[in-house]
This record gives C-alpha cells, structure tokens and sequence, in this order.
C-alpha cells in the first residue's frame, strides 16, 4: 500500500515513544522514573468529575453543536475577561477534542504551498509537523540560552520574507519554560503589524507561571483581529485525558475552522463541555495547590541539575519543564537520554525532540513526586560522574 506523499512530511510527538519503551521496560520488571510526558500527575479536581457525571446523568451524550454548546463557550469568554486576559465574544469561541486541533485547523486554513510559517525552536514538534504537512514551510525562529530561551524580536525580523503567512508564539513555553516580557512582546506586535502577520498564540501553559503576570501579545492594542488564542483545560486543570481545548479566532476565521471540525471530528463529547464548564466556573484551589507543588518541584530540580557536574540548568519561569544545557557532557543530546533510559531508568527527551535548536539539552517534566525527582537526579549524577 503507498501512502500519499504527504505523510512523509508528518512528523510525531517523541514523548510518547519515549513513554512506550519506558512502559516496555516496566513491563519487563525495570523501574522507571518517568520525566518524559508532559501532564500534570494530579487527578482532576472532584467537583469536575461530578459535572460530567451530572451530564451523563442528565443525557447529555449527544451530537451538540459543533463550536461548542453556548453554555461554554459563554464560559469560556467569562473566564478570559474575569482572569484578565481578553475581552470577547461567544461568536469567536470554537471548542474542540484537544487543543492541537486548534493548531491544525488554523494553520490547515490560512497556509498554502509557498507559505512559511515561523515557529520557536526548540518548541512544540507538532508546529513544524502540521505547517509541513500543509504544505507550507516552516522556518525556525531560535531560541537561545544565552537571550533565556525567549524570542530575539530582531532576529525574528530577519526572517520575515514576503511569503511570511504566520507567526507562532508559545509562552509559557514548552520545552524551555521560558515565559514572554512586554517589552519583547511589544516588539513581536509591531513585526506582526508591520508584515500584516497572523499570529497563533499558544498560551496552554499560562496558569502554570511563577514568577509574576502572564503577559501576551493580545494584550497589545489591536492584536485580537490578527491573533488566534489557543489554550484548553489540559494543563492548568489536569485533564489531559478529557481532550478539551478552545481557541478564540478573529471573525473571519470561525466558519472555516468550524467548517474543517465539522470536516473531522464533527463536535466535541457532550458531557464533557459541561465538566469544562465547571471546571473555569469553580473554586481555583486545586489549581493554586498544583502549582505549589510545581514550584517545590522546579527548586528541587533546578538545584539537582545545577550540582550535577558539567550541567547547567536556567531557572523556567513557567510550565514544569527543565531544559538543561549538558554539553559539557560530551555527548549528543538523543545519546544521553537513551542512557538515561536504558542504563539509569530515567525516562527524559532530547532537547533536539523539540528541533535542532535543542541540541545539547535535555527536557525533564517535573510533573512527578519530590520523591522520585530526588531518585532521577541521583540516578543522572552517577550516570555522568
């Protein structure tokens, strides 16, 4: 069977391939410290199971519309305006199973063959992947160690040519758990005016902060019209298994992105829109309990991986990502942490998972216990020493 050309240019998300051979390994009895996957370790908060339950109870298994019901998408702006974020309407709310669908369906509707779209590297693979896949062509904006893993507003105007269609922002960001200033993001807006760039601004991450404010770009004057949202309920929740994500899209680009779910999914589960809709109306306890926890964790590892010879580590200021520089170690990123997984049990990622701007880093999620956050770094040190 031949697949169709562009499936060769389909790339894949490697945490999960590192989390198979690493349940593989637990399988065939070895213990495993799992650092590679990208979700938070807590349950999903009580009264938000109960909603759906609720809706189960209630019959709510249904098709619904394919936006999202009113109820949420209601919620949804709600929630934006009541947490400072942005002011908007129900109409450019779509809700869809997982937050990556809002990336596909928004690059899917704006890129064409010819199109470049930039996007951080190291970054999320799946943006290089779907731009790709959609035939257009993605161009790396670095993000460097020495500028705190954050995007040089010069350097990105450089890279801006004609045939520039979109322009990715992460922040909180992922791997590098950086996180934006105004002042750079004032810069971004202005190379987006100036190019009439659109903008997808992936912001699943922005509960999950530290160290002050979550600033973005749609804090900028007349930004909305030009600037996709993209979050969910993943991260800052602990749902990654409900898959629920939304975007808030200028108003052209509703109906067609509505039109590519319909295309694909059709809609989003029933009863789990009305978890969502409990879990942004509810108590915000189990959020704030989570990042405590995140934050003991990132000193925990921070200060391991820094004692850690020939390693050192930034302190991120958001997500539950450390990405420490190990080039002293003297071997390649995708090495170590195949050692690390087959000699040490500690299941981590390369840094060049997240594009060759990655090498000579690892990315370990402390998205795990104290306890076994301690088990990994004593595991890496003897490894390496």
């Amino acid at each position: 069977m031949k697949l169709a050309g562009r499936m060769e240019r389909l790339g894949t998300e490697s945490a999960f391939e590192v989390l198979a051979k690493a349940k593989a390994l637990e399988a065939a009895g070895r213990e495993i410290v799992h650092l590679e996957i990208g979700e938070p370790d807590f349950d999903t908060p009580p009264h938000v199971v109960a909603a759906a339950q609720r809706a189960l109870d209630e019959g709510h298994t249904h098709y619904v519309p394919a936006p999202g019901i009113p109820e949420l998408r209601t919620a949804v702006t709600s929630f934006l305006e009541r947490s400072g974020r942005l002011a908007t309407s129900p109409d450019r709310v779509v809700v869809t199973p997982g937050a990556k669908p809002i990336m596909f369906f928004t690059i899917m509707a704006l890129c064409e063959p010819g199109d470049e779209v930039l996007y951080p590297d190291p970054g999320f693979p799946m943006y290089a992947s779907i731009a790709a896949f959609a035939g257009a062509t993605p161009v790396p904006v670095p993000l460097r160690e020495e500028n705190g893993f954050v995007i040089d507003p010069e350097e990105l105007r450089s890279l801006v040519t004609e045939r520039t269609k979109l322009l990715i922002l992460n922040s909180p960001h992922n791997p590098c758990g950086s996180a934006s200033t105004p002042e750079q993001l004032e810069a971004i807006a202005e190379i987006a005016v100036e190019h009439d760039l659109v903008v997808l601004s992936d912001e699943v991450y922005w509960a999950l902060r530290y160290d002050g404010e979550h600033h973005s770009v749609l804090d900028l004057d007349g930004m909305a019209e030009r600037t996709i949202l993209l979050d969910g309920w993943s991260k800052t929740f602990a749902m990654t298994g409900w898959r629920l994500g939304f975007g808030v899209f200028p108003e052209p680009l509703v109906e067609p992105v509505t039109r590519l779910l319909i295309n694909s999914v059709s809609c989003t589960s029933a009863f789990s829109q009305y978890a969502a809709i409990a879990a942004l109306d509810g108590p915000w306890d189990a959020v704030d309990e989570m990042l405590a926890a995140f934050r003991e964790r990132r000193e925990v590892i921070v200060s391991g991986l820094n004692a850690v010879p020939g390693v050192s580590c930034v302190e991120p200021g958001g997500a539950f990502y450390a990405f420490p520089n190990v080039s002293e170690l003297g071997q390649p990123a995708s090495v170590l942490a195949d050692r690390l997984l087959a000699e040490a049990g500690v299941a981590v990622l390369p840094g060049t998972s997240f594009g060759e701007y990655g090498e000579n880093h690892l990315r370990f999620s402390y998205a795990n216990s104290v306890e076994n956050i301690r088990r990994a770094l004593d595991a890496f040190t003897a490894l390496v020493s």
